[in-house]
């Protein structure tokens, strides 16, 4: 059995990648090692086509994407796309908050911060 990502997914992943090893080097960072709690935001667009009202409902977060693709996939790209890059293995990855939104400004907001375990 033989799993591909297709195209549209490679592209994405490739273009994440650049764009974050851009921001680690500007900021001077290393992939994250460690257990990691990761936070994501996947800011979708608002159709052009809906009426004032259900728009406006859209960009205050009444009304949430319950469209594909799934949260789940948007994850998964992510978690891919920047393993070696903002993190050394997406299995350093120990706790994930992540959420599909709307917005007149579509966009990715990640953020890492190392997860502190508690020690007994």
């Amino acid at each position: 059995m033989r799993i591909y990502d297709p195209k549209k997914v490679t592209v994405f992943k490739r273009k994440l990648g650049i764009l974050a090893k851009q921001q680690m080097l500007d900021h001077g960072l290393d992939p994250f090692d460690g257990p990691l709690e990761v936070c994501m935001e996947f800011y979708r667009p608002v159709q052009a086509s809906l009426s004032r009202k259900e728009r406006a409902r859209r960009l205050s977060g009444d009304h949430r994407p319950t469209v594909k693709p799934d949260l789940s996939n948007y994850i998964k790209a992510l978690e891919d796309g920047l393993n070696g890059i903002i993190w050394i293995d997406d299995n350093r990855i120990v706790q994930i908050v992540a959420e599909k939104k709307y917005s007149d400004r579509p966009r990715i907001v990640i953020e890492v911060n190392k997860f502190d375990e508690v020690e007994e």
